[in-house]
């Protein structure tokens, strides 16, 4: 999984008054949880848009002025109401041995036959909730669709990996394909479809004088 490293100041004043100045100065305030102390820091809000504003998933190693370095995972996060602005993150630290979850964007494979004959991709699940170490994380999950006619679903169980255990129920569905106004039998159908046809009808004996 990819890492982003946010160069941020360790700060020992958490109160009202010093988070409001920290702000004013264009700072955000965070704290990082999971390890033997709680530490506060702040970094300027422009570090935090690579890690804040995408769709991808990323570790985090925040380095503070003091030479410590910890590696994190972003937990929850904090906007204003009216401007949007990041009033506040929590981290989590993480450790090479011990796993982590985190939801990781999944992403499809191939081309749908049923989409080919005119149905509708839907997705149900656009990230999927995994549970693993860090270092095996992927930073996107794929799944092969190419074999989906109309009807058909694809459940986790198919994304299923020995890097990481799925935190769905084996039923769950991440996306199928729905039938639409335009769309047209699969090709298998239609072989049967015509196999049928071309079939000679029996002939009728003819009736006795």
């Amino acid at each position: 999984m990819k890492s982003l490293t946010i160069n941020a100041s360790h700060r020992e004043s958490v109160g009202k008054k010093a988070t409001k100045a920290l702000r004013n100065a264009g700072q955000v305030p965070c704290v990082i949880y999971g390890g033997d102390t709680i530490v506060h820091f702040a970094a300027p809000e422009i570090a935090f848009n690579k890690l804040v504003y995408t769709p991808d998933v990323h570790t985090v190693v925040i380095a503070l002025d003091n030479g410590t370095k910890i590696n994190a995972i972003l937990q929850d996060i904090q906007f204003h109401p009216v401007t949007d602005r990041i009033l506040h993150i929590d981290f989590v630290e993480i450790f090479d041995d011990k796993p982590i979850t985190m939801e990781i964007p999944f992403k499809t494979v191939g081309t749908s036959r049923g989409v080919l004959n005119g149905g509708v991709l839907r997705y149900n699940l656009r990230r999927i909730k995994v549970k693993g170490l860090a270092a095996k994380l992927p930073d996107v999950i794929e799944g092969d669709i190419s074999k989906l006619r109309i009807g058909n679903k694809l459940l986790v169980t198919s994304v299923a990996s020995e890097d990481y255990t799925i935190l769905h129920p084996d039923n769950t569905v991440i996306c199928m394909v729905k039938t639409s106004r335009t769309a047209v039998a699969d090709s298998d159908d239609e072989d049967e479809e015509a196999e049928g046809a071309e079939a000679p009808a029996a002939e009728t004996p003819a009736a006795e004088a």
